[in-house]
Order: C-alpha cells, then structure tokens, then sequence
C-alpha cells in the first residue's frame, strides 16, 4: 500500500481546503464543499473565506445568512457552524445521539433525573412559533414547568441538544455585533429536518464520509471522528469503502480517499495564507501532523490566528486597531518574511475595507 508522508498530505489537504490556490467559486458553494466552518467566533468565517475564495465580497455571505440559504447552527462536535441549509436540514438528524450525549458529558448529574424526551417536546412547542430567543429567555419559558433544573443545563441541552435551532442574524454577519437568538431551524428554513432512514440503512453517514473525504481526505476512520464527534460511522465507512482508495501513513494508519480526488505533487508550491481561529484545516483530524508541529498543537484550540508558510503553521497574526501583527513561531527566511508581509497586508487591506495597509512581522524566536 502507498505510503503518503507528511508533506504529501499536506499538499492534499491544502487543494481540498482551496488554500493552494484560491477557488472562483460562489460563496455558498464553497461552504458545501468545506462541509460548513466551523464559526462560534463570529467575524472568524469571512477571514477564512477570503483566504480560500477570488475576489471574496462579504456582503455575500452576509445576504447569504439574511436570506437563510445558510445557518449558524450546533453541529460537528457540538460547536457552532456555518453551514448551507440544505445540508443542516440533512445532516442534524445523524447528529442529535452525539449532541445530546456532549450536554450530558458535561451536566450528567443535573440532568440525570430529567426525562429528555418530555423536555424536548415542551422546548418544541415553545420555539413552534417561529420567535428567535436567547437561551436566557428559553430557560424563564420553561423554568416553571422544570423548576428543579440549573439553567445552564436546562439551557445547553435544549439550544444544542434537543431542538435544532438556527442562530438569527445579526448574530454572524460582517461587522455586526449581536447576541445569539434561537429560532427552531424548521420555523427558520420551513422546512423539517430530514429524518432518519426508516430501514435502518444510513446514507446520511455515507455521504458524510464522501464529503469528508472530498474536503479533508486522504484521512483515517480517527479522523473523520474527531472532524464530525460521531462514533457510530464504522458502517458507513464499510458501506463505501469499495468505492475508496487506500493509503497508509508514516504512522502506518490506514487512509481512505476517494479515487478521483486532487492528490498534488508533494513539491507543488504552497502559497502564505492566513487561516482564522478554530480553522477545520486543522481542527478537521485527529493526527493534525500534516500541517502543524506538536510543539504548537495546542495554539489550534486556542483560538489563534495562525500563518501557514510552506503549507504548515509557522506564525500566529493579531490585529490591533488597524495594524496586522504577525508573530514567527520559526525561522523565517527573508523570501518567507517578505510574503508574509505581502499577505498581511492584503489582510490588513481586507479587514480594514482598503483603509490601511499596515503589517509589522516581528523578530523570528532564537
């Protein structure tokens, strides 16, 4: 079996993540393809679309979130995601096991007394008139008819676990502050969320793993996992698997792929680009070796900007009034630090609406 190293990866992980060369692509098709971003930081979605797209307008995703083609909403390992609604109304039902069961992980005593089902029918009836809440309101609501109950159990498990919801603009769009209001997503998008396949079979799952693979592979089964927080995929992945290619890693990992997907020459240049905080690029596997050192594994749930030079994590960026800062993790050479400083300042140009240019990259560490 052909063994892919780090480097080989990395460049397959840049083209499906279209971060080796932007794609011309519609806005919301590049969400599809990403299999959503992951967005509980507001702002932190248009930076890593801009990084990804040509001529990237935010307005457009912003139009895209009013006119409720996508949503902000509780998905992959229970954190929020920006994800186009036709895939949310097909995906959250393979999700609900693994949503309930996080609240539950971490409010499992004050919990353990509540019959979820009871609690989910009151919480749908309440949001069945299609009126954004914030959680606090949701908790007053049902507060008398679930007296015992601390309200952020009560709220947690309602907003990310038992009700799909959507989070109402503002929440989410460019430049705009607002808190997060709950609207039920059937109420939102008037349409039901998919429901499970009645004869046990789950095309959801197996399309989740070509969809995986189309924007993360080649990858292993433990990656996948860590990607979606779901478990129960072995049989999707058994169901699809004749349809796959194998490899294996430096680790001796199996990885799946699919057959015709971009696999690019490990020699291919990689440009600088600047990735938001909590990018699925690394945040979307469970060995993250392919694109950031284990000296600085941590920085990517940390909710730091990070710089990619040479394709892997080599600095980490602020901004602070209108100023981008870049910070070397490494050595840079002169060429890298000049195109980091070309980089930043089209960040600093595109955070800023072409008000400012300016980018200082500090002293490499010694």
């Amino acid at each position: 079996m052909t063994v892919l190293d780090n480097r080989a990866l990395n460049r397959a992980t840049l083209a499906r993540q279209l971060l080796l060369e932007r794609a011309d692509l519609p806005v919301v098709d590049a969400v599809a393809h990403l299999c959503g971003l992951q967005a509980q930081e507001p702002q932190e979605p248009f930076i890593g679309l801009w990084s990804r797209l040509t001529a990237f307008d935010p307005a457009v995703l912003s139009d895209l979130l009013t006119r409720r083609s996508v949503v902000r909403t509780h998905l992959m390992r229970r954190t929020v995601h920006l994800v186009t609604a036709d895939d949310v109304l097909a995906w959250r039902a393979r999700h609900d096991a693994m949503l309930r069961q996080r609240v539950l992980g971490v409010y499992r005593d004050e919990l353990k007394e509540v019959d979820l089902e009871e609690l989910a029918s009151d919480a749908r009836e309440l949001m069945s008139d299609g009126e954004p809440r914030t959680a606090a309101e949701i908790v007053r609501a049902l507060a008398e008819r679930w007296p015992g109950l601390g309200p952020r159990p009560l709220g947690e498990m309602v907003v990310a676990g038992l009700v799909p919801m959507a989070q109402a603009p503002p929440r989410g769009l460019w430049r705009t502050k607002g808190g997060v209001r709950n609207v039920a997503l059937s109420s939102w998008l008037g349409r039901p969320v998919d429901p499970p396949a009645s004869d046990g079979a789950d095309p959801v799952g197996q399309a989740l793993v070509r969809r995986y693979l189309a924007a993360y592979g080649p990858a292993a089964t433990a990656d996948l996992r860590a990607w979606s927080g779901l478990a129960g995929l072995p049989g999707a992945v058994a169901a699809v698997r004749d349809r796959l290619v194998r490899f294996r890693d430096e680790r001796g990992r199996e990885l799946l792929d699919l057959p015709d997907a971009p696999r690019p020459d490990p020699d291919t240049p990689a440009p600088v680009r600047f990735l938001p905080a909590f990018d699925n690029a690394i945040l979307g596997y469970q060995d993250r070796g392919r694109i950031i050192d284990d000296a600085h594994r941590g920085l990517s749930v940390a909710g730091e900007r990070v710089v990619l030079v040479d394709g892997r994590v080599a600095a980490t960026w602020t901004v602070t009034g209108d100023v981008v800062t870049v910070e070397p993790l490494r050595a840079l050479s002169r060429a890298d630090r000049a195109a980091v400083a070309d980089q930043g300042r089209e960040v600093a140009a595109f955070l800023s609406d072409g008000d400012s240019d300016r980018v200082r990259v500090a002293a490499s560490p010694r």
